[in-house]
């Protein structure tokens, strides 16, 4: 029990004395860290990010950032990211929560979130696991309440509490307001100037740094905490197959007329999308005359994840709701004696099935045009069918 308590005694010294170390490595897994946040005006987002950069500045620590979406449905940059399920928080070796502070309390989304632990905390799924909390206020007045009330859930859980005691305010710009506080890092949204603060975005990498160290060091000796042995869940599986794909799903196209980006009847969800990258076509053309035929190949994989954006938003990100796909339609803008079709939908077919599995599975057709939308080469109809 010394050496432990003389072993995290250490890691918390570096932490305190400047800027992140590296550490040598001790495990032969990496410890991986969930960065768990709501944001409504970014300023979390913000602080999530440097927090997970910090984790990542120790050596075999692996963050994962993910959202808890926002009540408003309003657009945000940060809707790419995957959304967190409950079922997943035992998996991880350290939990990061961040969320903005509402009348000296967490938000009413994370606070809504937290809500659907409670089987967790009846099986005690999170004792024993590193956590720590980071917030960004208004004018700052009500941080630490709001905190120490994230705190309080935390505690029944059995969690470790990491504060951030005083770790680099010897390093802080002190000329301005800053949202530092011995609970966790803050940031001031309504003190002016660009915020979160440099100083505070600093400190929120220290204190990644910290629970990262932590759950490191505790990996090796705490069993319980070490054991990930839970089965994934389909959304999980599904994410972890775009990880390893290295697939990041691109934002959802706005409309640019008088209809919307899919339609739901009964359980059947309806998409059409071209192929636009970033929102603007990615090739321009024929295929067989002013595009090749790998050109086309690669735009026909561009518009499927343009489609599963969508199916992503119409099942308000739940993978878990997709049961099957029923029909995809590719149509091609060729030359009239173009004839490789299915060769050419053959990258939409396999790219689904490589993401959804069975569930990607589906009846399809393959057509030829004289042209489409904007001039792109490609444009794929797909059905699914929800749970």
């Amino acid at each position: 029990m010394k050496k432990l308590i003389i072993g995290i005694g250490l890691l918390s010294y570096g932490i305190a004395n400047g800027a992140p170390q590296k550490t040598k490595p001790m495990i032969k897994d990496s410890t991986k860290i969930l960065v768990v946040f709501h944001s409504e005006n970014g300023g979390t987002f913000q602080m999530a990010k440097a927090i997970a950069e910090g984790v990542e500045s120790i050596a075999d620590c692996k963050a994962i950032l993910k959202r808890i979406p926002d009540q408003t449905n309003k657009k945000q940059a940060w809707d790419n990211l995957p959304v967190v399920q409950v079922e997943e928080l035992p998996m991880y070796q350290g939990i990061a929560w961040g969320s903005p502070v509402y009348f000296g309390g967490m938000s009413t989304a994370f606070s809504a979130f937290l809500s659907q632990t409670i089987p967790l905390w009846s099986e005690q799924k999170l004792a024993g696991k590193p956590s720590t909390v980071f917030m960004s206020a208004g004018s700052g007045a009500g941080k630490e309440t709001a905190m120490l009330s994230v705190w309080h859930a935390l505690a029944s859980h059995g969690m470790l509490i990491i504060p951030t005691g005083m770790a680099g305010m010897a390093q802080v710009d002190k000329s301005v307001p800053q949202g530092n506080s011995p609970y966790g890092t803050s940031s001031l949204a309504g003190a002016g100037g660009e915020r979160p603060s440099a100083s505070e975005l600093y400190l929120a990498r220290l204190q990644g740094a910290r629970l990262a160290e932590i759950a490191k060091a505790l990996q090796g000796i705490n069993p319980k905490i070490n054991d990930t042995s839970e089965k994934p869940s389909k959304n999980q599986e599904i994410e972890a197959r775009l990880e390893k794909m290295n697939i990041t799903l691109p934002q959802v196209p706005e409309p640019v007329g008088n209809y919307r980006p899919y339609t739901i009847v009964g359980k059947l969800v309806y998409i059409n999308q071209i192929g636009l990258k970033e929102g603007k076509p990615e090739f321009v053309g024929k295929i067989g005359r002013d595009i090749s035929e790998a050109d086309a190949m690669q735009n026909t994989r561009t518009t499927l994840l343009n489609v599963l954006a969508v199916l992503y938003k119409a099942t308000d990100n739940d993978w878990r709701k997709v049961k099957q796909t029923v029909q995809l339609t590719g149509f091609f803008n060729t030359t009239e004696d173009y004839q490789n079709h299915a060769k050419l939908l053959n990258e939409a077919s396999n790219l689904l099935v490589a993401i959804l599995g069975d569930k990607g599975k589906h009846a399809r057709a393959s057509l030829g045009t004289s042209s489409l939308p904007l001039g792109v080469p490609v444009e794929i109809q797909a059905i699914f069918e929800l749970e």
